[in-house]
Protein backbone atom coordinates (compact mmCIF):
# COMPACT_ATOMS: atom_id res chain seq x y z
CA UNK A 1 0.00 0.00 0.00
CA UNK A 2 1.31 3.44 -0.89
CA UNK A 3 1.69 6.01 1.88
CA UNK A 4 -0.81 8.36 0.25
CA UNK A 5 -3.46 5.63 0.34
CA UNK A 6 -3.25 5.62 4.14
CA UNK A 7 -4.14 9.30 4.48
CA UNK A 8 -7.71 9.84 5.57
CA UNK A 9 -9.96 12.69 4.57
CA UNK A 10 -10.21 15.77 6.80
CA UNK A 11 -13.92 14.89 7.07
CA UNK A 12 -12.94 11.70 8.93
CA UNK A 13 -11.13 13.58 11.66
CA UNK A 14 -12.88 14.33 14.97
CA UNK A 15 -14.42 17.78 15.41
CA UNK A 16 -12.12 18.53 18.36
CA UNK A 17 -8.46 18.89 19.26
CA UNK A 18 -6.76 15.55 19.86
CA UNK A 19 -3.71 14.74 21.96
CA UNK A 20 -2.39 11.58 23.57
CA UNK A 21 -0.85 13.62 26.42
CA UNK A 22 -3.06 15.85 28.55
CA UNK A 23 -1.84 19.39 27.92
CA UNK A 24 -2.60 20.35 31.51
CA UNK A 25 0.49 18.31 32.44
CA UNK A 26 2.70 20.18 29.97
CA UNK A 27 2.96 23.91 30.78
CA UNK A 28 4.98 25.44 27.97
CA UNK A 29 3.97 29.08 27.81
CA UNK A 30 7.12 30.46 29.44
CA UNK A 31 9.35 30.00 26.38
CA UNK A 32 6.97 31.44 23.79
CA UNK A 33 8.30 34.29 21.57
CA UNK A 34 4.96 35.34 20.05
CA UNK A 35 1.50 35.14 21.57
CA UNK A 36 -1.82 35.00 19.75
CA UNK A 37 -4.27 37.79 20.56
CA UNK A 38 -7.94 37.47 19.64
CA UNK A 39 -9.57 40.53 18.07
CA UNK A 40 -13.19 39.94 19.11
CA UNK A 41 -14.59 42.57 16.76
CA UNK A 42 -13.31 40.54 13.78
CA UNK A 43 -14.08 37.07 15.17
CA UNK A 44 -17.02 35.19 13.63
CA UNK A 45 -16.96 32.42 16.30
CA UNK A 46 -16.23 29.68 13.75
CA UNK A 47 -14.02 27.69 16.19
CA UNK A 48 -11.43 26.90 13.51
CA UNK A 49 -8.68 28.12 15.87
CA UNK A 50 -9.96 25.78 18.59
CA UNK A 51 -10.01 22.83 16.19
CA UNK A 52 -6.52 23.39 14.78
CA UNK A 53 -4.61 24.22 17.99
CA UNK A 54 -2.03 21.44 18.45
CA UNK A 55 -1.55 22.34 22.12
CA UNK A 56 -5.26 22.26 22.99
CA UNK A 57 -4.72 25.67 24.58
CA UNK A 58 -7.77 27.36 23.06
CA UNK A 59 -11.18 27.08 24.66
CA UNK A 60 -14.47 28.77 23.80
CA UNK A 61 -16.28 31.06 26.25
CA UNK A 62 -20.02 31.13 26.93
CA UNK A 63 -20.52 33.65 24.10
CA UNK A 64 -18.67 31.46 21.59
CA UNK A 65 -15.46 33.50 21.47
CA UNK A 66 -12.11 31.72 21.66
CA UNK A 67 -10.00 32.21 24.77
CA UNK A 68 -6.34 31.28 24.91
CA UNK A 69 -4.70 29.65 27.91
CA UNK A 70 -1.25 31.21 27.75
CA UNK A 71 0.18 28.71 30.25
CA UNK A 72 0.04 26.08 27.51
CA UNK A 73 0.19 28.05 24.25
CA UNK A 74 3.56 27.67 22.49
CA UNK A 75 2.90 30.58 20.13
CA UNK A 76 3.14 28.49 16.98
CA UNK A 77 0.72 30.77 15.12
CA UNK A 78 -1.34 28.02 13.51
CA UNK A 79 -4.52 29.56 14.92
CA UNK A 80 -3.68 32.94 13.37
CA UNK A 81 -2.75 31.36 10.05
CA UNK A 82 -5.98 29.36 9.84
CA UNK A 83 -8.35 32.14 10.95
CA UNK A 84 -10.56 33.01 7.95
CA UNK A 85 -11.20 36.57 9.19
CA UNK A 86 -7.65 37.39 10.34
CA UNK A 87 -9.07 37.90 13.84
CA UNK A 88 -5.95 36.54 15.56
CA UNK A 89 -2.73 38.51 15.48
CA UNK A 90 0.64 37.34 16.76
CA UNK A 91 2.22 39.85 19.15
CA UNK A 92 5.82 39.63 20.32
CA UNK A 93 5.90 38.38 23.90
CA UNK A 94 6.49 41.12 26.46
CA UNK A 95 5.01 43.99 24.45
Amino acid sequence: MKILEKIISIKDLPEAPVSNVPSLNQKTGTWRVFRPVIEKEKCIKCSICWRCCPDISIDVDEEGFPIINYDYCKGCGICAHECPKIAIRMDREGK
